[in-house]
């Protein structure tokens, strides 16, 4: 049986018959799977482009938000075949413990660009859970919650800005407090 979670047709069904299409993007602008994915799924967003980033405080500065408010997505292996999404906010750090906790087990472990690429359809860095070539659970930090995030789009330079509270829906996450705050050394 096909697990179609992510699937975007699943999202429209969802979608009122009536809903506009969203009016935040440009229509002749390249797509990805990911931004079909979440406008299948009828949520307002707002699909926002630039250059290759060298860190996520840069892609925030140019995306105008801030770095809380830049999700990471996490592919996370429970076992050889077995992974999750875990999003993040950008000022925080995954916690590894308390995913562990949270999942259950004793090890986990972020499999290789390879094998994450063949999982998501998706290269290091343009990963999210919209549009996956797989349909994997969802965990959202709880800091997602009540917030407008941006999110990967699904390829280098792109986002997508939506409501917390509707990727959390759109995918039945998990929500739970699995990060601690970034810590910097001093200088």
């Amino acid at each position: 049986m096909t697990d179609k979670r992510n699937d975007p047709e699943r999202f429209a069904e969802g979608a009122a018959e009536d809903a506009a299409e969203p009016a935040h993007e440009a229509r002749d602008e390249p797509t990805t799977p990911a931004i079909e994915a979440v406008r299948a799924a009828g949520i307002e967003h707002t699909v926002t482009r630039h250059g290759r980033v060298g860190s996520l405080a840069e892609a925030a500065a140019i995306r105008g938000i801030e770095p809380r408010d830049l999700i990471k997505t996490l592919v996370v292996r429970r076992t050889e075949d077995d992974h999750v999404f875990v999003l993040v906010p950008g000022d925080r750090t995954f916690s590894w413990a308390k995913v562990r906790a949270l999942l259950g087990t004793n090890r986990i472990s972020m499999p290789d660009a390879e094998a994450a690429l063949a999982v998501t359809g998706y290269e290091r860095g343009t990963i999210t859970p919209f549009g996956s070539r797989t349909a994997l659970p969802v965990i959202a930090d709880s800091h997602l919650v009540g917030r407008r995030i941006s999110i990967g789009g699904g390829a280098h330079g792109v986002g997508l800005t939506v409501a917390g509270d509707d990727v959390i829906r759109l995918f039945d996450a998990t929500v739970a407090d699995i990060s601690d705050e970034e810590t910097r050394p001093a200088p």
